[in-house]
C-alpha cells in the first residue's frame, strides 16, 4: 500500500456556500509550467475557466513564461500567479528539505543531477504561494512540476489536496536509460503522496503504472474536456486564407508545435508522396521554441519541391476554424497523451489520419473506425491513409457523433468531483470508448 501523505484530507467536498455572510469561495490552483501554447497549457485553462463557472475562486500559477500565447486566453476573474525563481543550489537545498528522507528516490533527477530542472527553481516561491494562500487544492500537469507541487506542499505544511496529472509519460520517452530510472524514481516517490493521480487517456494511465511502478488502480483516467460550448462560434469565426477560398486542390490540416515529438517530417514526405496521384495543401499550425528544427521543416519542404503548396501559419488562437474548413486532418505524432486535436477536428466534423502513436489516437477514433491509424514513422502508409481518406472520406454527422462521446459537461463535472474530493458517481475510470 502507498503511503499517504502528510497534508492528505479525508473530509470530501464541502458544499460551496452562497449569500450574506457566507464562507469565501473555495480556492483551486492550476499549476502550470508555463503559458505558451501547448495542449497541456489548453488543458489547464479550459479547466480553470470551467471551474470559475462553478463558482469557485481560481488561481493559474505559473512557472515560467507566465505571459506565453495562453495569457491571453485566461479571463480577467481568474488571477494569474508568476512564481519568482531561485537560484538551481537554493532550489536544491528546498527539495532536499522538503523530504529528507526521500534523498535517495529524489537525488539523483533532482538534487544531485548536473542540470537542473527548467521547473525546479520556482519550487521555493511555490511553496510560500501555498503558504499564503492556503488553496484548497493544487492542481498540477507534467512529471516535474507534479513533484515539485508534492514538495512544496511537505515545504509549505499546509492541507491543501495536491492532484497530479500526467498527459504522456515523461519517464518512458526520455532517451537515455539512467534519466528513464531516476525520473522514475522521483515521480515514484512523490506521486505516492498525491491525493489523486491523474491520467488524460487509458494508455497513459497504462503506462505510468508499467514504467513508474505505481498501482494501477491508484490512477484515474479522466479525458481532457475538449469541446467547450464555445465550439460552434470557433468553426464559424472566418478563415482569409485563399487555400480555403475555393474548392478546387484539397486542404490538409495538421494542428501542433513544431517540436520533434510531432512527426512533422514525416507528414512533409507523406505529402510529397501523396502529390503523385492527388495534388493537394497542407497548412501546418504551430509555433515553436527551437528554432533550428522549424528551419529543418522549412528546408525539407523546400527539397521536397513543396514549398508553393506547404504553408507555416505559426501560432493559431482558434484552429477550429480550419479544422471545420479542412479537407483532411493528420496527426503525425511520435506520441500523444490523448489528442485534444482529434477530438475537436471530429467535432468539426472534418476526416482524421492519425499515426498509432501512445497514447489517445486509439482510444479517440476507436481503434480505427472513425479515422485510419497507420504505424509510426512509416511514411507510405501515411500517404496511402491520406489518399484513400480524400477519396472516400466518412460521413460528416458519424464523426461528429464519435466526438460527441467525449462530453464537455460530464468531463469537467467528473473533474470538479476529483479535484474536491467529492465520491464520484462512476467507477474511478473512464470506460474503454
Amino acid at each position: 500500500m502507498l503511503p499517504r501523505s502528510p497534508g492528505r484530507r479525508d473530509d470530501g467536498a464541502a458544499p460551496l456556500h452562497c449569500g450574506i455572510g457566507a464562507a469565501p469561495p473555495r480556492r483551486i490552483a492550476f499549476f502550470t509550467p508555463d503559458l505558451r501554447s501547448g495542449g497541456v497549457q489548453g488543458t489547464i485553462v479550459s479547466l480553470a475557466k470551467a471551474m470559475r463557472g462553478f463558482g469557485f475562486a481560481v488561481d493559474v500559477v505559473v512557472s515560467r513564461f507566465p505571459d506565453g500565447a495562453m495569457r491571453t486566453q485566461i479571463p480577467a476573474d481568474i488571477r494569474v500567479v508568476p512564481l519568482e525563481r531561485s537560484t538551481p543550489i537554493v532550489a536544491r537545498l528546498a527539495a532536499a528539505w522538503a523530504q529528507p528522507r526521500g534523498l535517495a528516490a529524489l537525488g539523483p533527477s533532482l538534487i544531485f543531477t548536473k542540470k537542473v530542472s527548467n521547473h525546479l527553481p520556482s519550487l521555493p516561491a511555490l511553496a510560500r504561494y501555498l503558504k499564503t494562500t492556503r488553496p484548497d487544492v493544487l492542481y498540477a500537469a507534467m512529471a516535474h512540476p507534479n513533484i515539485q507541487a508534492i514538495l512544496a506542499r511537505s515545504l509549505a505544511g499546509v492541507p491543501t489536496r495536491v492532484v497530479v496529472s500526467d498527459h504522456s509519460s515523461e519517464a518512458r520517452r526520455n532517451s537515455t536509460f539512467w534519466r528513464k530510472r531516476d525520473l522514475a524514481s522521483a515521480m515514484r516517490h512523490t506521486y505516492a503522496q498525491a491525493d489523486v493521480i491523474v491520467a488524460v487517456s487509458q494508455g497513459v494511465a497504462d503506462d505510468l503504472a508499467t514504467t513508474v511502478g505505481l498501482p494501477r488502480e491508484r490512477i484515474t483516467t479522466l479525458y481532457n474536456p475538449v469541446i467547450g460550448p464555445d465550439l460552434p462560434a470557433k468553426a464559424a469565426a472566418p478563415v482569409d486564407h485563399p487555400w480555403f477560398a475555393t474548392n478546387d486542390v484539397p486542404v490538409i490540416l495538421t494542428v501542433g508545435r513544431l517540436e520533434r515529438e510531432k512527426g512533422h517530417d514525416v507528414l512533409l514526405e507523406a505529402f510529397a508522396k501523396l502529390q503523385a496521384t492527388r495534388r493537394s495543401r497542407l497548412v501546418i499550425i504551430g509555433s515553436t521554441t527551437h528554432k533550428p528544427w522549424e528551419e529543418k521543416l522549412v528546408a525539407l519542404a523546400a527539397d521536397l519541391g513543396m514549398s508553393d503548396r506547404v504553408d507555416f501559419l505559426g501560432y493559431e488562437p482558434n484552429p477550429v476554424r480550419f479544422m471545420a474548413r479542412a479537407d483532411l486532418f493528420v496527426l503525425s505524432s511520435v506520441y500523444e497523451g490523448f489528442g485534444n486535436v482529434l477530438v475537436e477536428a471530429l467535432a468539426c466534423g472534418c476526416p482524421v489520419v492519425s499515426t498509432d502513436c501512445p497514447s489517445g489516437p486509439r482510444e479517440i477514433l476507436d481503434g480505427g473506425r472513425y479515422g485510419r491509424l497507420t504505424p509510426v514513422g512509416d511514411v507510405d502508409a501515411l500517404a496511402l491513409a491520406m489518399a484513400a481518406t480524400l477519396e472516400s472520406p466518412p460521413a460528416k454527422a458519424d464523426l461528429q457523433a464519435r466526438a460527441g462521446h467525449f462530453d464537455y459537461d460530464a468531463a469537467i463535472t467528473r473533474y470538479r468531483d476529483v479535484l474536491l474530493g467529492t465520491p464520484p458517481p462512476v467507477s474511478r475510470d473512464e470506460p474503454r470508448i
